[in-house]
């Protein structure tokens, strides 16, 4: 009995410092119309999120769908790079990824983002076993997780992910059996 977990990248949001509460934009509402409606032929059985407002946004079609509350978990939010803005992101995104020890001051390196993020990721699986889920979340901090259970999910592979993106992960109790991408940029 496979469970599977859909990874959701939250959808475009409009920038703003307030990582919390930072909204999708027009065009992240209407992306997120489209992850509902891909998501409506998975029988999705409950939908989880970060805390962060654009990652909830882009799920909460899906959990009204099924009619079911969105369970917020604090550690599926995105990995604090730093505590404060950084001059070049670029140049400080790849040191965190060329380094999994390395943080910046007041920031998460790869290795503890990944644990805590993997960690409630482990304990959903946990109970909910045979199971089809939705997480939504954030491009590093998916990938860090990702990662967690197979070193092809690196730093290129974060590069390439679309805004929002969905990942099917399958798993036979904690063993990813199986990688699909569901997300189709439409042209």
């Amino acid at each position: 009995m496979l469970t599977n977990l859909y990874l959701v990248r939250h959808a475009h949001s409009v920038y703003s410092p307030d990582e919390i509460g930072r909204p999708l934009s027009e065009r992240g509402f209407m992306d997120a119309k489209t992850v509902t409606e891909l998501l409506k032929r998975e029988s999705i059985d409950d939908v989880y999120a970060s805390p962060y407002k654009r990652a909830i946004e882009t799920v909460e079609g899906t959990a009204k769908y099924i009619g079911k509350e969105i369970k917020v978990v604090e550690a599926f939010k995105e990995r604090t790079l730093a505590g404060k803005p950084v001059e070049d992101f670029t140049a400080a995104i790849t040191k965190v990824w060329q380094d999994e020890d390395f943080a910046w001051q007041g920031g998460e390196s790869n290795k503890t983002a990944q644990k805590r993020a993997t960690d409630s990721l482990l304990q959903v699986l946990d109970r909910n076993k045979g199971k089809n889920l939705v997480i939504g979340t954030h491009g590093n901090i998916m990938v860090l997780m990702m990662n967690y259970f197979d070193s092809r999910y690196e730093f290129d592979f974060w590069k390439r992910l679309e805004m929002p993106d969905i990942y099917k992960l399958s798993f036979r109790e904690k063993k990813l059996m199986e990688v699909e991408r569901i997300w189709k940029v439409s042209d």
